[in-house]
């Protein structure tokens, strides 16, 4: 009868181990989406930041060429 208790400590320990498992499931999921979106933001801050240097670059290229002499 010493194999009951062992075997109920497997099966508990099994059982945790499946818990933790889902959890972790579900964190990755989260951490995933939230890479994606974080991934999508920079996306736009680049083109953003793109569009800013152009916008520079024309004004730049209005100012008169003798302007800084």
């Amino acid at each position: 009868m010493t194999t009951q208790p062992s075997l109920d400590l497997i099966a508990e320990r099994v059982e945790r181990l499946l818990v933790r498992h889902e959890e972790l499931q579900r964190t990755n999921t989260l951490l995933t989406d939230q890479v994606s979106a974080l991934t999508h933001e920079r996306d736009l801050l680049r083109l953003r930041l793109q569009a800013a240097r152009a916008r520079v670059d024309a004004l730049i290229e209005r100012l008169p060429a003798n302007q800084g002499e």
